[in-house]
């Protein structure tokens, strides 16, 4: 599985360098459909949730609410639910390239090749998704990071933030009556110890 995975962001990333001119260049139309090739995040998560189960070793998640931290192992049965938020919707490029586009470029000060993925034009209301950065190292092709953005309500805002093989955090943001951000809860699931 990991393979699979690998080679698939090998070939996204060869692929999207070939491309790393063509990426600043809006298309429109049904051009869109044939330029763009978003990063399968949802088929990665999914995999990198398929590896946590089978190695046998139960996740860490810390939870902090208010200054106060509290930890729970969680049992594999749980991991689905516990990432639910952020496999939905699929991400693919079938089903959100009419809704966002894609940038990519070299960033030297996290040594990362960034997909970065925008809306296109304004989002259908029920669309939860905003936002999400794929990172990926250029010399292995190997992805390092997932970081989406999602907003479940209009006052609350959920960010995960992925280091592959490693663990993650899931930030939850509230705006209160005056307008102001604030952290409500972080999770953070750690898996290699």
């Amino acid at each position: 599985m990991r393979i699979i995975i690998s080679l698939l962001a090998c070939s996204l990333f060869l692929y999207s360098c070939s491309n790393a001119g063509n990426s600043s260049a809006k298309p429109s139309g049904n051009d869109t459909l044939t330029q763009q090739r978003f990063f399968p995040v949802t088929e990665y998560l999914k995999g990198e949730i398929f590896t946590i189960k089978n190695t046998g070793i139960n996740p860490l998640k810390y939870t902090t609410v208010n200054g106060l931290t509290d930890s729970v192992w969680l049992k594999h049965e749980q991991l689905d639910s516990a990432f639910s938020e952020f496999l939905q919707p699929e991400i693919d490029s079938v089903n959100l390239i009419k809704y966002f586009t894609e940038s990519n470029f070299m960033d030297q000060s996290l040594n990362a090749v960034t997909f970065t993925y925008d809306p296109s034009g304004t989002l259908p209301e029920n669309m939860k998704l905003k936002h999400w950065d794929i990172y990926i190292e250029p010399k292995t092709g190997k992805v390092k990071r997932v970081y989406m953005v999602k907003q479940p309500a209009k006052n609350k805002t959920l960010q995960l933030t992925w280091i592959s093989g490693q663990s993650c955090k899931i930030t939850t943001i509230a705006i209160d009556e005056r307008g102001e951000m604030k952290a409500e809860k972080e999770e953070k699931i750690i898996w290699d110890f």
